[in-house]
């Protein structure tokens, strides 16, 4: 009788699926980095709003705020770009710390994972009984 091995690796066939995925989400996410920075671009253009500047501490926290979200969706755009040439090089979907097969589900929902679920879990605290 033979044993089942383990998968080690995606087919050239699922690497082309999570492609047209993680495209798909990177396409998306450079559209929405561009409505960011055109926001902040029209921000810094608008002369009324530098000649308020001090006065108007709610401009400050949505500058602050639009900053963060372009600075994040920069970081979100990096972690596909790098999905994609972990496809290119197929070793996409290979957990970074145990050398096993990411769960093919867990790539669905976040395509620029490099931990298995088990590995990520093993990394983040748990804070029990915090308020004791």
């Amino acid at each position: 009788m033979m044993t089942m091995r383990e998968k080690t690796k995606y087919s050239d066939e699922e690497l082309v699926e999570f492609k047209i995925l993680i495209s798909s989400k990177l396409k998306k996410a450079q559209e929405e980095l561009q409505l960011y920075m055109s926001q902040l671009n029209d921000r810094a253009d608008n002369d009324e709003s530098k000649a308020k500047g001090l006065e108007d501490g709610i401009g400050t926290v949505e500058l602050e705020r639009m900053n963060t979200l372009a600075a994040r969706q920069k970081k979100y755009i990096q972690h596909l770009e790098n999905a994609l040439i972990r496809i290119e090089n197929k070793v996409y979907g290979i957990c970074r710390e145990s050398g096993k097969l990411i769960q093919k589900e867990r790539l669905m929902a976040v395509p620029h994972a490099t931990l298995s679920i088990a590995a990520k879990e093993s990394r983040v605290p748990i804070y029990r009984n915090r308020n004791r």
